[in-house]
């Protein structure tokens, strides 16, 4: 007979949501250990954690990790803004942003039981989000931007500069927050959504009764214009909008960024 007693099936009752008589059969089913019964429990499907995964988790919180040559975005989701910005939501995503940045992006795998056992403590559906990590180029730096909002992370960036500096990593990835560009470069852009906006701006141009020999020009201003939106490198930086981001890195480039925001 497993020994335990009545304050431990109140703790594991609290734990996982489940009844009594319950609780009490996954302590005798486990030798009284208390992980082993939550886990247990959720394998029954008696957790009442199970019921909760189904549930919509928009909220959340992001977090910056930092280490020798790399630094790291953790994205942690929550049903409620209340439960994200607990102290022990924010101390675990930043635990976990620390961790992938000295480690890697598949060491958040360490720590899963952690991550079970805090959607039991907060009865929420509690979920990683996105996990990236950026290492700074032979020749450049790495940096990144964290907007905080009511003690939490809600929008990251990174951003990997080859032959500059990391302030000047640093100044890019605030723009990035502001700005949300999706490429670095015109080249980047996907060559179909390329063509179809084209299509899209003559159209409407021939609609608003534009002269067909004006039509070239009117639709590369604008699409220099839709450019503008998506690529880093030709939006006008936020801090001087005189110039470009292009102008601003000189014979730098950007070789990659990440941006997470909550809710997104």
């Amino acid at each position: 007979m497993a020994e335990f007693t009545a304050k431990d099936v109140q703790k594991l009752r609290q734990l996982s949501g489940v009844g009594m008589l319950d609780a009490k059969r996954a302590l005798e089913e486990n030798a009284g250990d208390m992980d082993k019964a939550v886990t247990w429990l959720r394998e029954q499907g008696l957790s009442s954690t199970a019921k909760r995964a189904d549930r919509e988790a928009s909220e959340g919180a992001v977090a910056i990790g930092t280490a020798e040559g790399a630094i790291s975005i953790v994205q942690l989701r929550s049903e409620t803004d209340f439960v994200a910005k607990s102290i022990e939501f924010v101390t675990f995503v930043s635990e976990l942003a620390d961790l992938v940045a000295a480690k890697g992006v598949e060491a958040v795998a360490e720590r899963a039981d952690d991550l079970d056992t805090m959607k039991i403590t907060l009865k929420e559906n509690i979920s990683l989000g996105s996990v990236v990590r950026i290492e700074a180029p032979g020749d450049g730096a790495v940096d990144s931007y964290l907007h905080l909002q009511a003690g939490r992370g809600v929008n990251a960036v990174v951003v990997a500069v080859a032959g500059g500096t990391k302030e000047m990593a640093h100044d890019i990835a605030a723009h990035i927050a502001f700005a949300r560009p999706l490429y670095i470069n015109r080249e980047d852009v996907p060559e179909d959504e390329v063509a179809a906006e084209r299509a899209t701006i003559e159209k409407i141009a021939l609609n608003e009764g534009k002269p067909e020999a004006s039509l070239p020009k009117v639709v590369e201003g604008r699409l220099n214009g839709w450019y503008k939106e998506r690529v880093l490198v030709d939006q006008p930086f936020v801090k001087d909008e005189k110039q470009t981001i292009q102008k601003l890195l000189g014979d730098a480039r950007v070789t990659e960024f990440a941006q997470v925001v909550v809710g997104d």
